[in-house]
């Protein structure tokens, strides 16, 4: 179709979805879980925390990789490509894509990870110490590029578009989401594999964190550490996992008959340009994000007005949430106050480059179900962050349009949002 000679950009959609959290290995069990309000947080259980200050963490408990891919070439492949493959074949699945039939070169993956395949990174470093240069596996560069989970899953199911890797700190898993949405509104493919995947939880990984200040102390009770928008909140906690989704044109998800779970409408990208591990102390950069997000969706008619929900970055630490709050407020003046909000952060944890991805499957399971799900350990709201954080116990209501927000070091900023296909 076009208007006034320019082309009219193809519709997207969420045709698929995979999971590995530490909620369940799959998206509905992480749904149940957060709906439910329970949280996947807990003493870590595979290392020895005695030298750190922090012992909790949101680890993907109890994961056989031989469950899901040869077991040779499990013990080959970095965690954070395991998590990758496991979440993207669920998507597959989910969104009934048979591969055979598709036009390979018209299938693209844009995966992103803040930190990549540092385990294999660290076993090196560790196996060099002990046995010198010559004993370097010649597999850790494939394993510790942040772009091999998405080489590998192109490899791993024969998908020949375009393919790249995004690394915006914590806001990858959502840029990867939005730039998948623009491949596919230029016209460069039919079908995306976007999301996000991280595995990064070890010792050096938590002290890092903590020394700087960001992590929660509260080792006596782990499942209630992240408290977002509470006035006694005190850092956020790692976690892992991957996210994954099936994005593609409309018409070429209804020429398949696929099943459609909802429209991708707009996407925001921008930075601070202020501090590399602090927030703008006005939120200017999210709410900037967010105006640019909103801007495309009013070509597909939304605006401030129609957004019902809005899945917040809310890592619980002090200066974000002052600074997310500020920022919607900014964009969305007084009907701030009526906009259901929820940190799911507080449950999952923070997986880093993958939550986006992650929260953009919440948003999606959010427009089908009806279900909001709660920010828990929200006792005693920080005065400063006074709107609709959905406190502690799920809320049913009709939601149509989700706006999810993502914020990493180094000041990125990405927003992306979601609606009801109709």
């Amino acid at each position: 179709m076009t208007t006034n000679n320019q082309t009219t950009p193809p519709r997207v959609v969420i045709t698929g979805m995979g999971a590995l959290t530490p909620l369940g290995h799959t998206v509905e069990a992480t749904w149940q879980n957060l709906v439910a309000g329970h949280s996947g947080i807990d003493h870590i259980s595979r290392f020895s925390t005695a030298d750190l200050r922090v012992n909790f963490a949101g680890e993907v408990r109890d994961f056989d990789p031989g469950l899901y891919m040869d077991r040779k070439e499990a013990r080959r492949l970095d965690p954070c490509i395991q998590y990758a493959l496991v979440a993207t074949r669920q998507a597959i699945v989910d969104a009934g894509l048979d591969l055979d039939n598709e036009d390979p070169t018209r299938i693209g993956v844009v995966i992103g990870s803040g930190i990549g395949g540092v385990s294999s990174f660290q076993e090196n470093i560790e196996l060099v110490q002990a046995k010198g240069l010559r004993k370097v596996s010649p597999f850790m560069v494939p394993n510790m590029l942040v772009d091999s989970p998405g080489g590998k899953v192109a490899i791993e199911f024969g998908l020949q578009g375009p393919n790249h890797a995004v690394v915006s700190a914590c806001a990858s898993g959502t840029t990867a989401c939005g730039e998948a949405f623009e491949i596919l509104r230029r016209g460069d493919a039919d079908v995306l594999v976007a999301g996000g995947t991280e595995a990064a939880l070890l010792p050096i990984h938590l002290a890092a964190f903590d020394v700087m200040g960001a992590l929660s102390q509260r080792v006596e009770d782990p499942k209630t550490a992240c408290r977002p928008f509470d006035n006694s909140r005190d850092g956020f906690v790692m976690s892992e996992g991957s996210a994954v989704l099936i994005l593609e044109t409309l018409e070429h998800a209804l020429a398949r008959g696929a099943h459609i779970y909802a429209e991708v409408i707009g996407y925001g990208n921008t930075n601070d340009a202020y501090h590399m591990a602090a927030p703008h102390t006005t939120g200017r950069g999210a709410a900037d994000a967010m105006r640019v997000a909103l801007r495309k969706a009013a070509a597909y008619g939304e605006g401030v007005q129609d957004v019902d929900y809005i899945n917040a970055h809310g890592t619980a630490t002090r200066l974000n949430d002052v600074g997310e709050t500020l920022a919607i407020k900014q964009v969305f003046g007084e009907a701030a106050y009526n906009v259901r909000i929820s940190s799911t952060k507080s449950m999952t944890g923070h997986l880093l480059g993958a939550a986006g991805a992650l929260e953009a499957i919440i948003c999606t399971k959010t427009i089908n179900t009806g279900l909001v799900a709660p920010t828990i350990n929200l006792q005693e709201p920080d005065p400063v962050c006074d709107l609709n954080y959905t406190p502690n116990q799920a809320v049913q209501m009709d939601v149509r349009v989700t706006l999810s927000n993502s914020f990493g070091f180094g000041g990125h900023n990405a927003c992306i949002l979601l609606r009801r296909y109709v």
